[in-house]
Order: C-alpha cells, then sequence, then structure tokens
C-alpha cells in the first residue's frame, strides 16, 4: 500500500487497496488438491472434472467443499460470492422459474441476500 503522511494523518492510496484485494485469494486450486491429497484420496475422481478447470469461482469452491465433506449447514454465515457468481445464480432463476425461496434454499442463501442482488445486478 502507498503511503503518505501528513502531520499525523495517514492517507492510503486507493489504487493500491484495491490491487491488494485482488491479490489476496487463496489458492484454492491447490488446497482442495492437497485435502484430497492427504484425507480424501476416494473421492479425487469426483472431483477431477472441478479441479481441472484453469481458474476456480467461487460456485465452484462451495461444489467443491459440499463434494468433500458432504452438505454441513452449520456455518453458513460467512460466504462470499464475487459478481460472476452472482450472475450465474440469478441467470439459474431465470432460467428454472423458482421464487426467491426455492432459490434461496437451494443455494443456502438469504432470501433477502437474493433480493438485494436484483437489486443491484437486474
Amino acid at each position: 500500500m502507498d503511503y503518505k503522511t501528513s502531520n499525523s494523518i495517514r492517507y492510503i492510496n486507493i489504487n493500491s487497496t484495491s490491487k491488494m484485494r485482488e491479490a489476496i485469494k487463496p489458492d484454492y486450486k491447490r488446497l482442495y488438491m492437497d485435502i484430497l491429497e492427504l484425507k480424501f484420496p476416494e473421492k479425487k475422481e469426483i472431483c477431477a472434472e472441478v479441479l481441472n478447470k484453469e481458474e476456480l469461482e467461487t460456485l465452484d469452491v462451495i461444489m467443491l467443499n459440499t463434494m468433500i465433506f458432504g452438505d454441513r449447514i452449520n456455518n453458513q454465515k460467512h460466504k462470499s460470492y464475487d459478481q460472476n457468481s452472482i450472475l450465474e445464480i440469478l441467470d439459474y432463476q431465470k432460467k428454472n422459474p423458482c421464487s426467491n425461496k426455492d432459490l434461496s434454499l437451494l443455494f443456502r442463501i438469504s432470501r433477502n441476500t437474493i433480493t438485494k442482488w436484483k437489486r443491484i445486478y437486474i
């Protein structure tokens, strides 16, 4: 980050922090490969198609997590979605006519979140 100080006031160059946020993205592909190698070698074939992608998106990571560890309903509070994943979820709703309630149950997302996404992206 670029910092400029002036009389104990610190200014941060916003452009450098946004670049830094993009750079601090975990290497999910390597992480899940290691998990499969060490703990679940029998599930390698099931996950191979997703892991062969060049870059994993948010929905891919959620799908891999479900494939490896099964459906875990607890600890759903801290999910985050990138714009591509949000648009993919909203596109799913258009292609398969379902209500916000149905979509929220399918992807385990709050109905309020889906409504907010619709306001922003549609």
